[in-house]
Order: structure tokens, then sequence, then C-alpha cells
């Protein structure tokens, strides 16, 4: 589901709106392995990775709202973590407006496109999605859900999540990116100092669809 999710479109009604974002950056968490939340086992804040697949599980990460999907079996969930802007016939530009708006640069000036979605806490705020009103619900097709316009990546990149402590499982190759949109996502796998076959690989076109 982790690369399955590459190049859909998250869609958030807001107000009369829709914030249209296409998914580039995700990060695949399993039950079993010392990285996930679910690994630390079943809270009342955690309860979302419990419930059945395509559940939403919302959290605060380092003060802002953070989206994971439910997958695969209990414990098993899919972070999003960066998306891009979409403007189509759906999402007009008043919809990116409504994005720059509410996801505006520390100076109080309008994010770069290609910056506004650059992370997980910032993909929540420039698409409305707050903790409160989404964690433990189900993609709703009035509100929120992931659209299919057919847009496929062409080479996704498989590499090491971001900001896995030291000693829980750091190494897996867990997180996916579309090669197209590097630069964009939360830091580029394809850094000057990062090696191809060290440091990330890119997935051979069976993998892509079925990992």
């Amino acid at each position: 589901m982790a690369v399955g999710l590459l190049g859909k479109i998250i869609r958030h009604k807001v107000v009369d709106l829709w914030l249209s974002a296409r998914i580039i950056e995700t990060e695949a968490y399993m039950l079993n392995e010392r990285g996930s939340h679910a690994s630390l086992g079943l809270t009342p804040s955690r309860r979302a990775l419990f419930m059945e697949g395509g559940t939403i599980y919302m959290y605060y990460a380092r003060g802002g709202d953070s989206l994971n999907i439910g997958a695969a079996g209990p414990g098993n969930s899919v972070l999003i973590k960066s998306a891009y802007p979409v403007t189509d016939d759906v999402s007009g530009p008043e919809s990116l407006a409504a994005m720059l708006r509410l996801n505006p640069a520390r100076n109080g000036q309008p994010r770069a496109p290609e910056k506004l979605c650059a992370g997980q806490t910032l993909l929540c705020r420039a698409l409305g999605l707050k903790v409160p009103e989404w964690n433990a619900q189900t993609l709703d097709a009035s509100r929120l859900f992931i659209d299919d316009d057919g847009y496929r990546p062409d080479n996704i990149i498989r590499t090491t999540r971001l900001g896995i402590p030291s000693g829980r499982d750091e190494h897996l190759p867990y997180r996916f990116v579309d090669s197209a949109y590097a630069s964009c996502c939360t830091r580029s796998p394809l850094g000057r100092s990062r090696l191809e076959g060290e440091h990330y690989h890119y997935l051979d076109t069976d993998q892509q669809w079925r990992t």
C-alpha cells in the first residue's frame, strides 16, 4: 500500500472547496518492527492502528498533525509523508489559494507550491487535516478521500525512513518516493552524498505495483 498510494490524490473538503495534493512520499510501518507506534502497544491514542484497515490514524509530530492510514492487518500503517498541490477540475486556483493561506511560511509570506506539502505536518496544515477531527475515522467520499486520476510514477525510490531513533529498526528500507518529485519531498533521497545501491534503490517495474 505504501507504494500503491504514490501518485494518488488526497482530497479534503474545507467549507465549499476541495483541497487536493498528489502523494509523492510515503513510509510503511509494521506492527512487529520497533520503528512503529503500534509496536509500543495499544493505548487510547493509538487505537486506530488496531482497527480495520483503511482507518485513519492521526497524531502530533513536533506539534503538528500527521496523517497515517491503517493497512494490511492490525498494527500496520502508511504515513503520508509528502504531497504536491493539485489544481484540476475538482480543485481550481481558489483551492490552491486556500491551501496557501492555511500554510504560510514562517515570515507570513506564501510558500512556494513545491514546498507547501513537503513534510507530514506541512501536508496536513495545507489540507486542513486535524487530529481531533480525523483520528480513528474512516475515509468519506463526501469529505475526505483518495482519488485516482490515472497518474503513475515512472520510477520509485526505496530508502530508509526519516527520524527513526537508533536501535529502532532505522535500517529498514520502508520509505518510498516518486523520483519525479524527489526535490519536493521531506528530504530528497538523491542528495550529492547519497549513492544508488548503497543509500537508496529504484524499484523495478514489477516491484513498484506489488509492494
